[in-house]
Parts: structure tokens; sequence; C-alpha cells
């Protein structure tokens, strides 16, 4: 986190997902480096892991932190008109900023995959309000690869680091694709 906030412009923002387990220690680096939280989101999404002692874990916490809030860049219709309304009736632009995101998470067919996938559509939602096309987009856990992929695919020019070799041989093979390679699952 530290070498994210040595690199990240004064008017770019940060997002960092984690599990309530290690959240902690997340919030406590990110206050400690520097970073300012904007908004903690809550990513719902449609399935968890079932247990018998506890609750089921069916979210991540994703924190929307900057450098300097005075400089931030954020496009807040960039998704919705001001006056655009949602199919109930309500305000789209208002329920698509609300800090509580459902969005189901995806299924992705064959033995080519990895573990660390985030849903085109949030990362998609992210880039909409933080950036516009030609900006840079760094992720320095690649894992899937789906954030170059998916900032690719929305003109964002793309860097980031993967060190488990599998993964990015994994993702070398969806950049050469040139095309977002999953399914959503039904």
């Amino acid at each position: 986190m530290r070498s994210a906030h040595r690199i990240l412009k004064t008017d770019g923002s940060a997002y960092v997902f984690s599990g309530w387990n290690n959240l902690r220690h997340v919030l406590n680096a990110a206050d400690e480096i520097g970073f300012r939280t904007i908004n903690h989101i809550i990513w719902k999404y449609q399935f968890g892991v079932v247990t018998r002692r506890r609750y089921v874990s069916s979210h991540y916490h994703c924190l929307y932190l900057c450098k300097d809030d005075s400089k931030r860049r954020f496009y807040p219709f960039s998704r919705y008109a001001p006056g655009q309304r949602s199919a109930s009736g309500g305000s789209a632009h208002y329920l698509d900023k609300e800090d509580v995101w459902t969005i189901q998470r995806e299924y992705w067919p064959g033995v080519l995959k990895t573990p660390t996938k985030l849903p085109r559509s949030l990362i998609e939602k992210i880039l909409a309000y933080s950036s516009i096309p030609g900006d840079l987009i760094f992720d320095p856990f690649m894992g899937s690869g789906q954030v170059a992929v998916v900032s690719k695919l929305n003109e964002r020019r793309f860097f980031g680091f993967e060190i488990v070799p599998a993964y990015h041989e994994f993702i070398l093979k969806r950049l050469a694709a040139g095309q977002y390679k999953c399914n959503t699952a039904a």
C-alpha cells in the first residue's frame, strides 16, 4: 500500500478490496500511510460460504481512498444523468451511487481460471466514476487480469503486477485474445 500511495497521482484514487477478517489492518495501514478514506463500499454478491458456526459471508469491503480530497477527480454523472429515473421511478443517479453495491459474481466456465476475479460490471462502475478514457489504471495484484482486460475494453491504459507464473500466463492469453473471456451467471 505504501508503494501504491507513492505512485498515485494527487488527483487519482484507489479502491482496496478486503474481507472482514483483515479489514482493520487495511484501514490502519491506509491511515498510517496517508490515504484519506472517501467511502467504505460494501459489495454484496449472490452466494457466500456456508458455515455451521457463524453467519454466511456474502460481501467484500471496498475502501475508496485518495491522497488529496481537494484534487481527487470524480465523475458523478458518468453513468446516469441528473434527472434520469430508475425502473421504479427513483433517481437512477442516486441509486447507482449508494455505498452498498449488489453485483453478481461471474461464472467462468472451463479449467483455465483463477480464484481472484472481480465482475466486469463492478470494475466498469469504478472506472466510470473515477477515470476517463486514456487514464492509466494500476493493479498491483492482477490475479486473473480482469482489471487490465476491462480497462482495455473501456479505453483506459493499464499497468500491473502478478507474481504467480500461472496467473501471469493466463493474463497474457486473455489480453492477446482481445476480448472479454467469461460469462455472467444467469
